[in-house]
């Protein structure tokens, strides 16, 4: 069975996008102009707000300062439509591998999760023909884009997680994001505890999948020379001209509540 392996990426914009809850601002000011395959590097130190923005992009939380688009869909009204043309991998605490799981669990997994095959009902059952041959081709492509060959594991699709490298697993969580056809994927911490060698080499793949049309948005030092680079992290002086006034709080404004709310929303990524 062909797959069609064109990505049609998402177009991002934002302007001075920020996320405040209950303990003050996750990030904030933050500006992306970014056209479909572009791959966009987040930095900034540790606790900048890197992952929170990676969730705000892909409609899991909810921004309460500024405006955004992805895929032409306004953020944080379009969340839901966002989440549904987004994926993520790599996220601790949100998209985690399953240790004790194989490789052949999780993407089965992911496959019974996906949307139902058109046409007959029947063909949409897991034991069904069509739907067996469309999530077999689903496996394969994702598993090739991640460039995750099962013959290099030790054994195969049936090695558990824990007994993969750290580069390996972090190509199965992209294959786990890749899965349904997203338009843009979002990968936290890119070079945690990676060496040099394979830091460039986990750049080089999300490269190769923005070459193929997918925008990809990735948290991480080292990123490509023709990145897109977005910080977090700025100078108070830059924070402020970023931002411009403070907004006076009223009624229709975000609350804290809200703003706590917008959190949790992560939960349900």
């Amino acid at each position: 069975m062909s797959v069609n392996t064109t990505r049609q990426g998402a177009a991002v914009h934002a302007g001075g996008i920020g996320v405040e809850g209950p303990r003050g601002w996750a990030f904030r000011a933050v500006d992306i102009a970014a056209e479909p395959g572009t791959l966009i590097a987040v930095q900034g130190p540790s606790g900048s707000g890197r992952t929170c923005l990676l969730l705000a992009l892909t409609g899991r939380m909810r921004i309460t300062e500024g405006e955004a688009t992805v895929a032409g869909l306004g953020l944080p009204k379009r969340m839901g439509s966002v989440r549904s043309r987004t994926a993520l991998a790599h996220v601790p605490g949100i998209a985690d591998l399953e240790p004790a799981l194989t490789v052949g669990e999780h993407l089965k997994e992911r496959a019974l999760l996906g949307p139902r095959i058109q046409g007959s009902p029947l063909a949409s059952l897991p034991w069904g023909k069509r739907h067996k041959e469309a999530t077999r081709a689903r496996v394969d492509a994702a598993l090739a884009a991640a460039r995750l060959g099962p013959e290099t594991l030790p054994k195969g699709l049936r090695t558990t997680v824990r007994d993969l490298e750290r580069i390996e697993a972090l190509r199965l969580s992209v294959a786990l994001g890749l899965m349904h056809g997203p338009q843009l994927l979002a990968v936290d911490d890119v070079d945690l505890k990676l060496a040099d060698a394979e830091r460039t080499e986990a750049w080089q793949l999300l490269r190769d999948l923005t070459r193929e049309g997918l925008t990809v948005v990735a948290a991480g030092d080292g990123a490509p020379e023709d990145a897109l680079i977005v910080r977090t992290a700025r100078t108070d002086t830059e924070a402020a001209e970023a931002a411009g006034p403070t907004p006076v709080q009223d009624d229709t404004h975000t609350t804290e509540e809200e703003a706590a709310d917008a959190f949790a929303e992560a939960g349900r990524a």
